[in-house]
């Protein structure tokens, strides 16, 4: 596995263990189809969130909040509906967070939370 492989894999343990730490339920992690990849699916309450997850080991390329653009953000949206009609269930109120992952090797992760991003 590529170093930044396996830096996205830790990026996404983390968000995913921030994520539970705060109350949600994660339910789905890495789901694929055809348009692409959801990271995280988890439940908060009454509404199904979809996060994506970037992870970088500093901001000396820029911080991982970059990375997600409208286009990404809108991909995501596409993958959302895709993963509801794959899993029934009561998925009326959805959203899209991001979850950035600042992960150097000499020190403890940084890790930020948006809400509602799209």
């Amino acid at each position: 596995m590529a170093a930044k492989d396996v830096l996205g894999r830790r990026g996404e343990d983390l968000a995913a263990a921030f994520l539970t730490g705060a109350g949600y339920l994660v339910v789905d992690r890495n789901w694929r189809c055809s348009q692409g990849e959801i990271d995280i699916v988890a439940v908060d309450g009454v509404e199904t969130v979809f996060v994506e997850v970037k992870t970088r080991s500093s901001v000396a390329f820029g911080h991982p909040f970059d990375a997600i653009t409208a286009q990404k953000l809108a991909r995501l949206r596409r993958l959302a509906a895709a993963w509801c009609a794959a899993n029934p269930g009561d998925h009326r109120r959805i959203r899209v967070d991001a979850i950035s992952v600042i992960a150097p090797g000499d020190g403890p992760p940084q890790i930020d939370h948006l809400a509602r991003v799209f």
